[in-house]
């Protein structure tokens, strides 16, 4: 009996580093499920697992023919999640989206006619095709996880993340995603072409498979179910998070604001993702608590769509990265 004030003390610790370990493994798998189906691309799986367990929304950027949509459908058969595709066109209306109210005639009521946003993962397809206003229709659900049909506030299950893809915006056919829309997804990923070794391996396995040509999405297995997605993002936000890393976060973002070569920075919602997509790395690594490097490590996919070039680089020809890139490198990060 004597030692039992010690063990009573252990055993909660104990109990936090096991889930700790257990999420860890979890999200491992995940990660090899994906890169069995998307070659070459372990940077962007990465980060789609990381706004997967921070909860955040993810906008995917990149030519066509790289996979975005092969990744999404085989994310959400991963977790044995609900998927729904949305493909977005100039002449799709804000209804087709979230729903809409139809008369019935047996019982002489409008009824609900849920949308395809009522999904675990939603898959807004080629998102800058569609114009503003139809774009607009995300914005609820993105923010409060819910949607508004009739006057009625229907909540969404969780968990619940929209992965829109978009084509350079230089294409045509294309709208700009109004700011507002912007700041609500997590992370903008920016999906580039295989190198020449990714890309035989690819043309190698393509060719093998029944299908035409694309990867069998079925190929990966169930390895979570909803909820486990919930407990990932649960162990993930209570990873500790010490204060001088807090701090270099949120001065990052605030950096943004008066860099120069920056005409916008960022809002305090860059803050929040920086905070969180850093716990979110943390746990997919396995590691115990957040460091510098965690917040590093996606501060380029958080800020990139938050802050606006000045017309004078623009000219000169340097991207947003690029400037974003020099800002990492001049805040100093702390070491202790």
């Amino acid at each position: 009996m004597s030692d039992s004030p010690s063990e009573s003390t252990v055993t909660p610790q104990a109990h936090v580093a096991e889930q700790r370990q257990r999420a860890c493994v979890l999200a491992q798998a995940l990660r090899q499920e994906l890169q069995k189906v998307l070659i070459g691309q372990t940077d962007v799986i990465d980060d789609v697992l990381t706004a997967l367990i921070a909860g955040g929304h993810v906008l995917l950027e990149g030519v066509p023919g790289l996979g975005k949509t092969l990744l999404v459908r085989a994310l959400a058969r991963c977790f044995g999640g609900d998927f729904a595709r949305i493909q977005f066109t100039p002449d799709l209306m804000p209804s087709d989206v979230t729903g809409h109210a139809i008369y019935d005639r047996q019982s002489e009521q409008f009824k609900l006619r849920k949308g395809p946003l009522f999904t675990n993962l939603l898959l807004a397809d080629e998102i800058n095709r569609a114009p503003a206003k139809t774009q607009a229709a995300l914005l609820e659900a993105m923010q409060e996880r819910q949607v508004t049909l009739e006057g009625h506030a229907l909540p969404i299950t969780q968990p619940f993340m929209v992965l829109a893809t978009q084509n350079p915006i230089e294409q045509e056919g294309t709208y700009p995603l109004p700011e507002a829309e912007l700041d609500r997804f997590m992370l903008k990923l920016r999906m580039d072409y295989p190198d020449a070794e990714q890309e035989l391996e690819m043309v190698r396995q393509v060719t093998r498979s029944t299908r035409a040509d694309m990867l069998d999405v079925h190929a990966p297995r169930i390895v979570l179910q909803a909820k486990d997605v919930l407990a990932l993002q649960r162990i993930a936000s209570e990873l500790p998070l010490d204060g001088q890393v807090l701090a270099y976060a949120v001065q990052l973002a605030r950096a943004t604001r008066t860099w120069p070569g920056l005409s916008l920075g960022a809002g305090p919602r860059a803050s929040i993702a920086l905070a969180r997509g850093a716990r979110a790395r943390a746990l997919l690594r396995g590691g115990e608590f957040v460091l510098p490097d965690d917040v590093k490590g996606c501060a380029l996919a958080v800020l990139r769509h938050r802050v606006r070039l000045a017309p004078e680089l623009d000219i000169e020809g340097l991207s947003v990265d690029q400037v974003l890139r020099q800002l990492l490198d001049q805040v100093p990060a702390p070491r202790t």
